[in-house]
């Protein structure tokens, strides 16, 4: 029996939510377009071929920026979203944001629209890793933006920095890249340390962060899943079933309303995977 209620969330979402994430709901659990789901992506795509628009809710920004590319192919891995024409041209957009170290660059004109006060130095998302593993998932990175990210991430990690990271989302970084790369030097350390970090940040992790495991141990077969120790993803997927909010969705970590509708959608497909459903 559910401890959750799938209408309440469809209602919330579909109240709360963003056309993207209404669209993303009914492609996945209700047999929703895919096609108009990749319409609705592409109204953020600018002819730069990168992502814009507020698509990522801590910038507003219209001009395209990595940030709101990085969350799109995170959404995308996530859910199993085809990729069809929609990362067309994106894989250059990115090399050209490059400086010669390999960050990305994010335009100036961030600033002059709403943006979260975390991002105010950089103006956004400067770390190339977790985009250019996701491209490369999707088989839409270029040879040359891999190197470039390889010595990036060569003067940028060591084993025992990723197992530093003390906050089990942040673990993204280094498993979008180190899991989706088959030919870097010291790689099964570097893939060692990050299966180390997530498994050690899962133990640590307060409820509010359950959800964000999900993201790295998406079924119960995946290899994240069965590194976890015995009954923490029972522990997990418990708490998740019953910390439905009365209006029909589940918290963010941070507490962030722009963020729940994203966040049910997230838990509920974990749920499901999980066999938490019927």
């Amino acid at each position: 029996m559910m401890a959750f209620d799938v209408g309440k969330a469809r209602q919330f979402v579909y109240r709360q939510g963003t056309l993207l994430e209404r669209a993303l709901f009914a492609w996945l659990f209700d047999g929703g377009s895919l096609e108009r789901l990749h319409q609705i992506i592409l109204c953020y795509k600018n002819p730069d071929d990168g992502f814009g628009h507020g698509l990522e809710h801590d910038i507003k920004a219209p001009q395209s920026n990595p940030l709101a590319l990085e969350f799109l192919l995170g959404v995308m891995k996530q859910a199993d979203v085809p990729a069809g024409s929609v990362l067309s041209g994106t894989a250059a957009w990115v090399e050209a944001q490059m400086d010669v170290e390999g960050n990305l660059r994010n335009p100036p004109e961030t600033r002059d629209f709403p943006l979260e006060k975390w991002w105010q130095e950089t103006g956004g998302q400067t770390m190339p890793d977790s985009v250019v593993g996701n491209l490369m998932r999707f088989g839409c990175a270029t040879p040359s933006l891999i190197e470039k990210t390889k010595a990036w991430a060569l003067a940028n990690y060591t084993p025992s920095k990723i197992r530093a990271n003390e906050w089990l989302f942040m673990a993204y970084h280094a498993f979008d890249f180190f899991f989706a790369i088959d030919d870097l030097p010291d790689l099964q350390h570097f893939r060692a340390a990050t299966i180390d970090n997530i498994v050690a940040c899962a133990e640590a992790a307060p409820p509010s962060q359950y959800e964000s495991l999900f993201a790295f141990a998406p079924a119960p077969d995946s290899m994240i899943a069965r590194a976890q120790p015995d009954g923490l993803l029972d522990r997990f997927l418990d708490h998740l079933s019953s910390a439905q909010q009365e209006e029909g969705h589940w918290l963010d970590q941070h507490n962030l309303p722009q963020w729940y509708p994203m966040t049910t959608i997230n838990v509920l497909l974990a749920l499901k995977r999980y066999g938490r459903w019927g």
